[in-house]
């Protein structure tokens, strides 16, 4: 059996919203293995439906730049968030974002692109954490274009202009106006940083998030003792209820929590007397699916609950 350390318990609890104690049982009767241990909580019924990377578990900045009718969004890791807050880091990302602008979001690619001081980024990434005193990664960039309309960029809890810890892009396809798209995509893109949407729509999500989805259901409908028949349509309706959760257009919009996405934009489609297509977005949140180290929490939990550490 795995050994159940505090901050594996740490990152469950925070994770699944379930208490210390299921969540060290959790880890003990799944080998440790964190996903796994999620899924027999849920199953259990100890924790709300947890996404994937949904925390934000690194420090740096995302950026986030548009130009006419394309976006790119990227993000850089440091291992402090004082990092973030230098005047030399920050310079990095606007310039590195610039860069994606115009040549595109493939990371190694881009890591070979010159800068506009000498050099190359990854020569510049190079000397940033030689002078900075500490380890930096371009991790992903994702640039969105339309062939007409607008792509509209919303970071949260901005650090500077264009950089902070959630950056998000709307593109919308339309003969529409700057006047319309601009305050549709703002309020879309402040939805999408609320909500975090798994995809546009509900066929773009991933079939393995929903085959997950569809085995936790199957436990949990199965202890019902409900006829196999009644079982069945009980696992769809949760997978169903999962999806419409999950997809953009779907979603009830955060600011007012009924209209649908999809409905928000046919309105404003029909306010503005053409058609507006909600294309694709991007939504960085800074450090989805990072661990970082935590000792603290983890020192407290190992005290009270007898854990090593």
């Amino acid at each position: 059996m795995a050994e159940v350390t505090a901050a594996a318990v740490k990152e469950l609890r925070e994770r699944s919203g379930a208490g210390m104690m299921d969540c060290k049982k959790a880890l003990s009767e799944n080998n440790g293995d964190m996903e796994a241990a999620v899924d027999w909580l849920r199953t259990k019924g100890l924790a709300a439906v947890a996404k994937k990377s949904s925390r934000t578990a690194a420090e740096g900045l995302v950026g986030v730049a548009v130009a006419g009718t394309k976006g790119v969004a990227i993000e850089v890791n440091s291992q402090t968030d004082f990092v973030a807050k230098n005047d030399q880091f920050q310079s990095f990302v606007r310039d590195v974002v610039a860069i994606a602008l115009e040549k595109g979001d493939d990371i190694e690619a881009l890591k070979g692109q010159a800068m506009p001081n000498g050099g190359t980024v990854e020569d510049a990434l190079v000397a940033n954490i030689s002078t900075i005193g500490e380890n930096q990664v371009l991790r992903r960039a994702k640039a969105v274009e339309v062939a007409k309309g607008a792509v509209i960029p919303y970071v949260h809890n901005a650090a500077a202009p264009g950089l902070g810890k959630i950056g998000v892009l709307v593109a919308l396809e339309s003969d529409a106006g700057v006047d319309v798209l601009e305050p549709l995509g703002k309020q879309i893109a402040m939805h999408i940083a609320a909500a975090f949407p798994l995809a546009l729509d509900e066929s773009g999500l991933d079939q393995d998030i929903l085959e997950r989805e569809r085995q936790i259901a199957t436990e949990k409908a199965a202890e019902s003792g409900k006829p196999a028949d009644i079982i069945a349509k009980m696992v769809e309706g949760s997978v169903k209820k999962f999806a419409k959760e999950n997809a953009l257009l779907s979603q009830p919009i955060v600011m007012d929590g009924k209209t649908p996405v999809a409905d928000v934009v046919a309105k404003a489609a029909k306010d503005a007397g053409t058609t507006i297509v909600l294309k694709d977005y991007v939504r960085f949140q800074l450090g989805e699916g990072i661990e970082k180290e935590e000792s603290d929490f983890a020192a407290e939990v190992a005290a009270t609950a007898g854990l090593t550490k």
